[in-house]
């Protein structure tokens, strides 16, 4: 066998996308599994947006567009940020790409040279410290706790910067906590990042419109303009509109790295879908009602599992202001054991449990980075999610 290149010694295959694939096969051969795993939302894509795709299919607009993103896209992107986010940039500093992932792995490749170090707050999203590592660059882990909000303080940020920091990744709402980074503590990060200008930030606002606290959504080179010279903001289509598989993400920054981007997704994946391009044009620039229609849902469901988290034993969590998660610490059932013997040794024995026996696919906080934890996503229908909590109870029950 070819050897395999050693950027991939240290680097395993998504934990989510995993358990997603175990879940589904089990699904496949009759069993009722509750997939409360992916981060995948359940709401049905808003019709004036399927149609648009429709529509391109059936007028052969299926070719090649420009490597990183029809120019009416681009536009559109621009004009979101301005829109939302108080970020007033051309379509010249947008770039448009295969997936919010593939956004992020191409901002990495395009930037990082071997040995340059990137921040990463923990508990993080599955694949970040991978790409970084898939760039030849080093992930530098500063756990987070509850007692911050699963959020990166100051003093912890000014702690682990080093002369070969080049990034620090911010997501708020993140996954898998549902922090949300208000503007005051963003500002603070803004001062310290202020003192070592050789810092770039990415901020991954992926779940921006699902951020359920009074004062909404907030993002950093909004609140520091000052950093906005240094600072990728990132988005997509998947969270807000449900376009999962249309795989369209996007970002805006200096355009020294967007030009830089370009050129990298020339040779790898070349343009996006151009289907999917003409239906993420519709959703950003048609109606956005939706938005708030889509939040409301989510809320609804995160204050259900909240709600039912007392007839959970072992299970608790902070409630989170965003995204779709809820991360629950389980510690307590760490060492448990079930009557018929299993015995509960760490955070992915419990969701190899919760998943043979329940009949509930969950994450394990391993992959995000804090062991003692678990993932769960309510992205599956009220009735769905009541039979799994009812199930989870059972369940937790049933460890001593």
């Amino acid at each position: 066998m070819t050897a395999l290149a050693e950027r991939l010694d240290h680097i395993t295959a998504s934990a989510t996308m995993a358990i997603t694939a175990r879940a589904a096969a089990m699904r496949a051969s009759g069993v009722d599994v509750i997939p409360l795993s992916a981060g995948e939302p359940d709401l049905p894509v808003p019709d004036p947006i399927k149609k648009a795709a429709v529509d391109a299919i059936m007028a052969d607009r299926t070719g090649y567009t420009a490597v990183d993103g029809l120019p009416a896209l681009k536009q559109a992107v621009a004009d979101k940020f301005s829109r939302d986010n108080a970020l007033y940039a051309g379509p010249d500093q947008v770039s448009v790409n295969s997936g919010g992932k593939h956004t992020l792995f191409t901002v990495f490749m395009a930037s990082l040279r071997p040995g340059d170090r990137v921040i990463v707050p923990a508990p993080y999203w599955v694949s970040t410290p991978a790409m970084v590592r898939l760039a030849d660059g080093i992930p530098d882990v500063v756990p987070t706790s509850a007692e911050t909000g699963f959020k990166l303080t100051p003093d912890a940020l000014e702690a682990a910067i080093t002369h070969r920091t080049r990034w620090l990744v911010l997501n708020s709402p993140g996954n898998p906590t549902g922090a949300v980074y208000t503007a005051a503590e963003l500002a603070a990060l803004g001062a310290v990042l202020a003192r070592h200008p050789h810092i770039w930030v990415l901020s991954d606002d992926i779940y921006e419109h699902l951020t359920f606290t009074a004062d909404g959504h907030s993002t950093l080179a909004a609140i520091c303009p000052d950093l906005a010279s240094r600072t990728v903001t990132m988005n997509g289509v998947s969270k807000a509109y449900g376009m999962t598989g249309w795989r369209i993400g996007y970002c805006t920054g200096p355009k020294a790295l967007i030009d830089a981007m370009a050129t990298v997704q020339s040779h790898s994946t070349g343009n996006p879908c151009t289907i999917s391009q003409i239906a993420s044009l519709a959703a950003l620039t048609g109606d956005q009602t939706c938005l708030a229609e889509r939040r409301a849902v989510y809320q609804a469901r995160r204050d259900m599992v909240m709600d039912a988290l007392p007839r959970l034993p072992g299970l608790s969590a902070l409630r989170p202001d965003g995204a779709f998660y809820i991360f629950l610490d389980a510690r307590a059932l760490i060492g448990a054991s079930a009557a018929d013997g299993t015995r509960i040794e760490d955070d992915t024995a419990l969701t190899r449990y919760l998943l043979e026996h329940a009949h509930v696919a969950l994450v394990p906080g391993t992959a995000f980075g804090l062991g003692g934890h678990v993932r769960l996503s309510v992205t599956a229908a009220e009735s769905r999610l009541a039979t799994a909590l009812d199930r989870l109870a059972t369940a937790c029950n049933g460890l001593r």
